[in-house]
């Protein structure tokens, strides 16, 4: 079945802001929870709103979806989705969003089964989390897209402190206030009954442990932030704004979870003679009258190696001649690169006394008889 445009879903506009769409979520999310609504469709809308609320809180899907729809997610490494999209899980694209602070906000001590009810777990505040996605823009250039190459970096990122192997500190117990939840439960009476509420363990702040000593290393953090000089391989063939992936590389997870990912977005610096278009390379080639009129050989440097480009006699400006498989190779596409040449006659400035002469002689002779120019000479009687 057809999936449903993500704004209908949630019943906004597709010029709503973001608290708009998270307002709108909250109240879908309430109406159609497994917990409150008994009806048998509830699961599945609830899930529909999930996948609409992942996609449209998020800047960079929400610009995917505005100008691709549904079909930037159906194929991770396609050209709508512009690269590698991390959260794709096949059916859901968006399986891995995290909802753990919205629905906290929302059912806090009411609800507790949205985690075995959609395969996940119970969200508590001491569970791991990956860090978050951080972009990288390098610029490169025309030939080193082309061929491929190795480019070093520095970069500022965390990593696990070695001297408390990621823990924080020394001598681990477990919260005795939370008792290792990493929240606690309290209960309020009011004239409209007993009202109760989950909040983050104010002891260990959510970790459910607490150590004897706090790690002096990393201030109790667990990780330590490195600079480091990393060598990042540059593949053959790369366009302009594609990313590459670096895994855990990027903002430190919260609660031990693992680092998020570094992505580099390649920026290629355009080519004095040459021009892309996808794998193939288009060359301005300039050509004399004579090359034209005569015809010619010419010796052309392509992306994979010189080749002697034959022009005939007759050719026109603006000719664009094809030299088969001398484009860029990229492993990734089925085919190599075409590399066409594109003529473009130049015409001189300083002429010699005899250069004039011989054109002169030649004006002398009868070049106007072409269709050409007989139709236009028919059509200005």
């Amino acid at each position: 079945m057809a999936k449903r445009d993500y704004y209908e879903v949630l019943g906004v506009s597709k010029d709503a802001t973001e608290d708009e769409i998270k307002s709108a979520f909250r109240k879908k999310a309430k109406e159609f929870h497994p917990d409150i609504n008994k009806s048998p469709d509830a699961p599945e809308k609830f899930k529909e709103a999930q996948e609409a609320y992942a996609c449209l809180s998020d800047k960079d899907n929400r610009a995917k979806y505005d100008k691709y729809g549904h079909a930037a997610f159906e194929n991770p490494y396609g050209n709508a989705g512009g690269g590698s999209y991390q959260g794709y899980s096949g059916g859901n694209p968006f399986g891995n969003f995290d909802f753990g602070d919205i629905f906290d906000d929302l059912f806090s001590g009411g609800f507790g089964s949205f985690g075995s009810a959609f395969g996940g777990s119970n969200r508590n505040s001491n569970r791991a989390r990956k860090g978050n996605d951080t972009l990288y823009g390098m610029k490169i250039d025309f030939m080193d897209a082309v061929y491929g190459c190795k480019k070093e970096i520095d970069l500022d990122y965390f990593e696990e402190c070695e001297d408390c192997d990621g823990q924080g500190g020394h001598g681990e117990s477990t919260c005795s206030e939370c008792g290792g939840s990493g929240y606690v439960i309290r209960q309020t009476n009011t004239i409209l009954g007993t009202i109760q509420t989950r909040t983050t363990c104010s002891e260990c702040n959510g970790t459910g442990k607490t150590f004897k000593s706090k790690c002096s290393t990393c201030k109790g953090t667990g990780r330590v932030r490195v600079n480091k000089t990393i060598t990042i391989d540059i593949p053959a063939g790369i366009d302009n704004g594609e990313q590459l992936r670096v895994s855990g590389k990027g903002e430190a997870g919260i609660n031990g979870g693992p680092n998020g990912d570094l992505y580099i977005e390649i920026r290629i610096t355009p080519h004095e003679l040459y021009r892309r278009d996808g794998n193939d390379i288009y060359i301005d080639l300039p050509v004399t009258i004579t090359d034209l009129c005569l015809g010619c050989r010419k010796d052309i440097k392509t992306m994979d190696g010189v080749v002697e480009l034959k022009i005939k006699e007759g050719s026109q400006p603006g000719d664009t001649l094809r030299i088969k498989g001398k484009g860029i190779n990229n492993p990734d596409a089925w085919k190599k690169g075409d590399f066409y040449c594109v003529l473009k006659l130049i015409i001189p400035t300083n002429l010699t006394r005899k250069q004039k002469s011989l054109l002169q002689d030649l004006e002398d002779t009868d070049l106007e008889d072409s269709i050409e120019f007989r139709r236009f000479d028919k059509l200005n009687r």
